[in-house]
């Protein structure tokens, strides 16, 4: 009771000083300008000192009011606090932005000099700063996960202008300000309910399996009661699995439960418990927390590059989705860069296709793969249908290269039905070399884990896709020109947006998760990055 006197004394006392001041000289700046110009001198409450982009995200903030306090009222602090503490819903540390520390300073400032301003000033840091992390990330993505962005890519909104509208609307509704900050994106929002879920679930207690022989169906094994209590925890058993009188074999209740955890995790569903699913078992809920959490921070740097009409490759999934107005239209599965060879991340546009392409194989597969096996047998290059050709086009006689040191040549397979692009690739710009294309390799589709390729992206079904892009008049000139069988460059009418991206985890409406595999092993890196930011604010 007695806080809230004193806050709302501090309130009604907050405009005197600046009315007065006003009224003396109206050339006099407001004192809270006064500070702006230094804040982290005249108010050491702040902590470490503000950089130019966050004084000129306060100056911009205060200008429209004259640079008078803005937080002058529960009615806008309070929900201002409540929204910083659910933040951690969000897998952001609410402490970082100092919900407490505020509500101290409000209710403990004084009509001193600059003693008001100053707290007045740390809210409304707090309230730009998480709304901008929010928007575009806890931490930047340049460093840690960077996105190759094409120049002709349809370029971001003003986010800055967007930013302060939303921070100044918000002033009258500060839930709906937060809301509106969120990435829109209902995966998003999918993965924050997981999170907080889990987040607020009991702690689960289940010992580790331990590591032995792969666990087949029929089997015995000793690490059946634990694989049961396990699988139990997860809901994939039913609680009478434990029972003392269940069949002490690996059995067909058990391999189903097992088969429906796999597919939950992104492994091969088919119910061998063998080093992957015994890791994936193992890890902890704790764990498995920290992945929601670098994969909220994911979606929250992906959500600006997803638009309405776009095709989106998943890495990690193994799947491309084509989206328009918003919506999934369209999916099919996908075969990515191995861990050596990684899909890397793209925002570019769809801008053309080849038609029946021949095969110049990209330098590092000519350098790490072809040419030992020419050194070995020149033969390879008649069995693979492969052409040596100089950096003019023109065919070469491959007994006149010196293989030990073949100098500026090129390898190239004509195109038909052996050759490893298919009958289309679709091209987009970027300094990669990588593409979507057709592939004769279709057995490989059927396998959960799909990182077989050397980076660029292998799509089933792909004539399906190609259909999408093009208009009604480019079909028939295009099933004419492959018909032909010749290698033809087609350029699309009308270009498609496309963001190759990568993230480890998603979850249904629900709030189920579903994790994959970190096929790149990039999630500890980002873990760790996040909980190093949150010490490093926390000691300022």
């Amino acid at each position: 009771m007695y806080k809230k006197h004193a806050f709302r004394l501090f309130a009604a006392l907050l405009f005197i000083p600046v009315a007065a001041g006003v009224a003396a000289d109206d050339k006099t700046p407001p004192p809270l300008r006064t500070v702006l110009d230094s804040p982290t001198s005249r108010c050491p409450a702040l902590g470490a000192p503000l950089d130019q982009a966050a004084r000129e995200r306060l100056v911009a903030f205060y200008q429209p009011e004259g640079f008078a306090p803005i937080w002058t009222s529960y009615a806008r602090l309070d929900p201002l606090l409540e929204q910083l503490k659910a933040l951690a819903d969000d897998g952001l540390e609410p402490s970082v932005y100092g919900p407490e520390r505020i509500r101290h300073a409000m209710q403990t400032a004084t009509a001193d000099p600059l003693h008001r301003e100053c707290a007045d000033i740390q809210a409304s840091q707090a309230y730009l700063q998480a709304l901008d992390h929010l928007a575009h990330g806890r931490l930047p993505q340049d460093r840690f996960e960077p996105v190759w962005r094409s120049p002709n890519a349809t370029a971001q909104q003003q986010e800055t202008r967007r930013m302060q509208a939303i921070a100044r609307a918000g002033l009258g509704d500060i839930a709906g300000a937060f809301e509106q900050a969120r990435p829109a994106l209902e995966p998003y929002h999918n993965l924050r309910k997981a999170y907080a879920r889990l987040r607020q679930a009991p702690p689960a207690s289940w010992l580790p399996l331990p590591s032995g022989k792969t666990l087949r169906p029929g089997m015995d094994d000793d690490r059946l009661p634990l694989l049961r209590q396990r699988l139990v925890a997860g809901d994939y058993l039913p609680a009478s699995s434990l029972e003392a009188d269940v069949a002490t074999g690996y059995g067909d209740r058990d391999i189903a439960a097992v088969k429906a955890f796999q597919a939950r995790h992104g492994l091969q569903d088919d119910g061998i418990v063998g080093a992957e699913t015994l890791a994936a078992l193992n890890a902890t809920p704790a764990e498995r927390l920290g992945q929601l959490r670098v994969n909220l921070e994911r979606m929250r740097w992906l959500a600006r590059d997803i638009e309405p009409h776009s095709l989106l490759v998943d890495i990690a999934g193994g799947r491309v989705v084509f989206f328009q107005d918003g919506e999934p239209r369209w999916e099919a599965r996908t075969q990515v860069g191995r861990e050596t060879r990684p899909t890397p991340a793209i925002k570019s546009n769809v801008t053309r296709l080849t038609l029946n392409p021949t095969w110049t194989i990209p330098p590092t597969i000519q350098r790490e793969d072809k040419l030992p096996k020419i050194r070995e047998n020149i033969d390879y290059l008649a069995e693979q249908g492969l052409q040596v050709i100089d950096y003019d086009g023109r065919v070469l006689d491959p007994q006149q290269v010196d293989w030990a040191n073949p100098g500026k040549i090129m390898l190239r397979q004509a195109a038909g039905p052996d050759n490893p692009l298919g009958r289309v690739v679709i091209r987009f710009a970027n300094p990669f070399s990588i593409y979507l294309h057709d592939t004769p390799s279709q057995g490989l589709f059927t396998r959960n884990q799909r990182a077989f390729s050397s980076g660029c992206v292998r799509v089933q079904s792909i004539m399906e896709l190609v259909d999408l892009l093009l208009t009604d008049e480019e079909r028939e000139r295009v099933e004419t020109l492959l018909a032909r069988g010749e290698t033809y460059e087609f350029r699309l009418a009308q270009p498609t947006p496309i963001l190759l991206g990568y993230w480890t985890a998603e979850a249904d409406s629900a709030g189920t998760p579903r994790f994959r595999p970190d096929i790149y092993h990039r999630d500890g890196t980002l873990l760790a990055a996040l909980r190093s930011a949150d010490r490093d604010a926390l000691l300022e």
